[in-house]
């Protein structure tokens, strides 16, 4: 096969090429004609085809994630926004923490245990090179029904996936969702966050300037594994042939990984790095076009020069390679010998492969002959944007007039076995099974991890010769695709509100925010509307809540055939407290405390798990939320940890208080004795109304706080006592708590195990 060259395309320009094949519309490749003035070569193609896909240019969600910017709140705390490979915000005493969640849904379908680990992997890169140190991990995972053929496939090797690449590096897994729901059924969703922490004044930023500086590559070898994986996994309608595309899924090596990490460190410490960028979605064709077109603009790369694990690689295939555990850096001259030695201490192969111009253009050369050359903007920042057309679902009407009022609620005597169902459900059921797979204190700085609402990280000793703090970051993961399916707007807020809830309930004060919005196909106009809803809600609660959208991920096609998911927003919440000493553990922690219930109980059960364990129901309207009660309640929470009020707290959410109660006496084997506090014993207990928690406080501090809620206007109620070895409900039922736990333990073993 003869070698696709400038000279050659400029000589041939009517030559089929398969455009078509690699995702790209007919408009599109007529477009990239017309911005070259001839066809594209074969490396050329390969470069657009993957930075124009939906997963790399974000094409159909750009008009609408606009929204995050334009209603964005005034946020002293924002060091780096949106455009990044991941948001940045100040946290005090020098300090600033990186964070951001992104999908690998679809190859962790073809592949769970690989396609889960190179997401983790891609995740933890992209903190590396803000130049941060990655600290943890997180992971909000939905499957199929549990006990559907295809979850008992792909669930374990996902699990084993993150489990074995995060303990391997040494990072914390201190939080996270597991969820199940039949609409998940050949379309899991594994979305997976990392967050670092780096000195503010040492941000590194994905750019390339200064003509001469030399490129480098560094890191594992290119091979043939991910080709493709951007434009055809993750951009394209899934069908169930997708799992014969294997080789698109790339293969991770986190001890290379963890060597990198070192390596970048170290790089980072020594000031010889001036730009830098991972190697993710689109490989050397996405780090090189951003790299130049955030820079001085040119770049001259020698595709002969890049390491290979497969020499029969051709430029197309090394181009579109999406191997893992790479980085591209940009050095000055002078500076290439000290970064050689540091990565040879480390064991990483690096290579110079090009260098920084002012032309204008990337130009990359095979064999000595040019075979790309384009501006490299065009690729990284210009690439089609649409605006699709979107519709109200032709059912949405119909799904909503169904409320749950039709269905049959449990008589007083039935509701001890209404909560017992609901605690075994896979849902609201231990997932003790999946978190001991991970290491949750590795490092030694976790101070709260699974199941507790948030995962907290002290921050001092994380790297070296750090000045001593008390301070801490709290991060939590939250999304509900019933909700959304009932009203994307709501839905993205409440996902919104829950999250940043249960960092509030373990004393820290959310900050800021990142998202990962798991949708169906673009190209129908009926999930469009829920994705440009769902965005126009989270935009609006951010705005309302005072956190910014640091960054995140769209993730489209999760959909077999015209079978699309639940539109999925997931939001991941940052926050940050002043002493980790003062942090708030989760539930009941001691006899003798008195408990009291904060926020309002509505009649609020559509979309919730009662109804959907239960009735096998969904319809309604899901609870409205309520921003300024969450905000209240956010601030009577972080102030009463600080001054030393709260012995415990838990958020309420799914399954209501019923589920709360149970948790709380689960956390540390510590019953309780509680009224309820309102006329409906059913509403009070499984209603999910939100802004609310449930908290436990030394008798003598039972009115300060209480007095702390009548100054921010949070309703509060005084439930009963804790102690014992029961869940007491005056006049209903009692529980022992060892019959809670086996209820709680024994569903996903019994399933998985």
């Amino acid at each position: 096969m003869s070698l696709d060259t400038v000279k050659r395309a400029l000589e041939t320009p009517d030559e089929r090429q398969p455009y078509v094949e690699l995702g790209m519309k007919d408009d599109e490749y007529e477009r990239v004609r017309e911005i070259l003035g001839r066809r594209p070569t074969g490396a050329e193609l390969a470069i657009y085809s993957v930075m124009w896909s939906e997963h790399c240019s974000y094409k159909s969600s750009k008009v609408h994630l606009r929204q995050f910017g334009t209603k964005a709140p005034k946020s002293e705390a924002l060091l780096v926004g949106m455009g990044e490979n991941a948001g940045v915000v100040d946290i005090g005493d020098g300090w600033a923490a990186t964070f951001k969640i992104e999908s690998h849904n679809h190859p962790s379908y073809v592949e769970p245990h690989q396609g889960a680990a190179t997401g983790v992997g891609g995740i933890v890169r992209d903190i590396m090179s803000m130049g941060a140190r990655p600290i943890a991990v997180m992971d909000s995972l939905r499957f199929g029904g549990a006990t559907q053929p295809d979850t008992r496939r792909v669930l374990p090797g996902v699990v084993e996936g993150i489990g074995g690449y995060g303990n391997c590096l040494g990072l914390p897994n201190i939080g996270g969702e597991v969820v199940f729901d039949p609409c998940y059924i050949g379309n899991p969703l594994v979305n997976a966050l990392c967050v670092g922490l780096l000195r503010k004044d040492q941000i590194k930023l994905a750019t390339a300037p200064g003509p001469g500086n030399k490129v480098v590559l560094f890191g594992a070898r290119t091979g043939a594994d991910g080709i493709g994986g951007a434009s055809v996994l993750a951009s394209a309608t899934f069908e169930e042939e997708s799992q014969a595309k294997r080789p698109a899924v790339q293969v991770g090596d986190p001890f290379m990984e963890k060597l990198l990490i070192e390596c970048c460190l170290e790089l980072y410490q020594a000031d010889v790095v001036v730009g830098i960028q991972d190697l993710g979605a689109a490989g050397v064709s996405c780090a090189t076009t951003e790299l130049a077109a955030k820079g001085t603009g040119g770049m001259h790369v020698d595709l002969n020069l890049v390491p290979l694990r497969d020499p029969t690689l051709r430029p197309e295939e090394i181009l579109m390679s999406e191997s893992q555990e790479r980085m591209m850096a940009v050095v000055a001259p002078d500076d290439i010998p000290a970064f050689m030695a540091i990565c040879t201490k480390w064991d990483v192969p690096a290579t110079v492969i090009g260098e920084v111009t002012d032309t204008g253009r990337l130009v990359m050369t095979w064999d000595g002959e040019v075979i790309v050359d384009i501006p490299p903007g065009t690729a990284a920042d210009e690439g089609p944007v649409y605006e699709r057309p979107f519709a109200e679902p032709a059912g949405q009407a119909a799904l909503n007039a169904d409320t749950p009022d039709r269905l049959p609620r449990p008589a007083p005597d039935r509701l001890r076995e209404t909560l017992l169902t609901l605690l075994g459900s896979p849902n609201l059921a231990s997932k003790e099974w999946v978190t001991s797979q991970y290491d949750r204190y590795v490092r030694g700085n976790t101070v709260l991890a699974q199941p507790a609402d948030a995962g907290m990280l002290r921050i001092s000793e994380v790297m070296p010769g750090a000045q001593e703090t008390t301070r801490g970051i709290a991060l939590a993961t939250d999304g509900n695709g019933r909700y959304a399916k009932l009203d994307p707007y709501t839905g993205a807020q409440l996902a919104l509100s829950e999250a940043y809830r249960n960092v509030a309930v373990t004393g820290a004060k959310p900050l800021a925010v990142t998202n990962c919005l798991n949708f169906g196909s673009p190209e129908d106009p009926e999930v469009m509307w829920q994705f440009a809803e769902a965005v126009r809600g989270l935009a609006d609660a951010c705005r309302t809540l005072g956190v910014p959208v640091t960054g995140g991920n769209v993730s489209f096609y999760n959909q077999t055939g015209t079978d699309a998911i639940h539109p999925t927003p997931v939001v991941g919440v940052l926050g940050v407290i002043d002493d980790v000493s003062r942090r708030v553990r989760s539930g009941f922690v001691a006899d003798g405390l008195r408990v009291m219930l904060l926020g309002s109980t509505g009649d609020d059960l559509g979309g919730s798990e009662w109804a959907h364990v239960v009735h096998d129901h969904l319809g309604g309207l899901p609870p409205q939320a309520d921003l300024e009660a969450e905000r209240r309640l956010a601030s009577v929470l972080t102030t009463a940890a600080a001054e030393g009020l709260l012995e415990g707290s838990h958020d309420l959410s799914d399954g209501g208080l019923a589920i709360a109660l149970a948790e709380a006496c689960l956390a540390q084997g510590v019953g309780c004795s509680v009224t309820l506090p309102g006329d409906d014993p059913f509403v009070d207990l499984f209603s999910e109304s939100v802004a609310r928690a449930l908290v436990c406080v030394r008798p003598e501090a039972f009115d300060t706080l209480a007095e702390l809620c009548a100054r921010q206007e949070v309703p509060c109620h005084g439930l009963g006592t804790t102690g014992g070895t029961a869940l007491k409900v005056d006049g209903l039922f009692e529980i022992p708590v060892e019959e809670l736990r086996e209820v709680h333990t024994k569903t996903l073993p019994s399933i998985f195990g």
